[in-house]
């Protein structure tokens, strides 16, 4: 019961960091992305906070032998850049070029009844079961 009062937490906490920075609103997203055209850069200081903290905060507890509340780091073993990561990153980029967002700013948009949220999540999973039965 601990371990889903400290994940449900950190989802929230998350949520809200998403929320405050305006990453859950679809057009401040796209105005990002938009270069050539009505740029704002405003998201940029939001990506530089997220890699601060993440390379930070990395470097402090990989050191550990172990997660605090887990037994073993579930980290990706993979290190080579094939043909399905492209595909799948370009697959990524478009759609969340098209609708303005990516999966985490999804689902924190669902806590405020999104509708948009909800289609792009049934996407996404539309996106999950494609590729399990193209891959079987």
């Amino acid at each position: 019961m601990k371990l889903i009062a400290i994940a449900l937490f950190c989802g929230i906490l998350f949520g809200l960091g998403l929320s405050l920075s305006q990453m859950t609103n679809p057009e401040k997203v796209l105005n990002f992305l938009d270069i050539a055209g009505n740029w704002d850069p405003s998201l940029i200081f939001v990506m530089l906070g997220a890699l601060i903290v993440t390379f930070t905060g990395f470097k402090f507890v990989l050191k550990r032998p172990n997660p605090l509340f887990d037994h073993k780091f579930y980290l990706a073993t993979k290190t080579e850049i094939d043909k399905p990561l492209i595909i799948g990153a370009a697959i990524f980029g478009i759609g969340w070029g098209i609708a303005g967002y990516c999966p985490g700013p999804v689902v924190a948009g669902l806590g405020s009844g999104n509708v948009e949220a909800i289609i792009m999540l049934v996407a996404i999973y539309l996106g999950f079961f494609t590729h399990r039965m193209i891959s079987k």
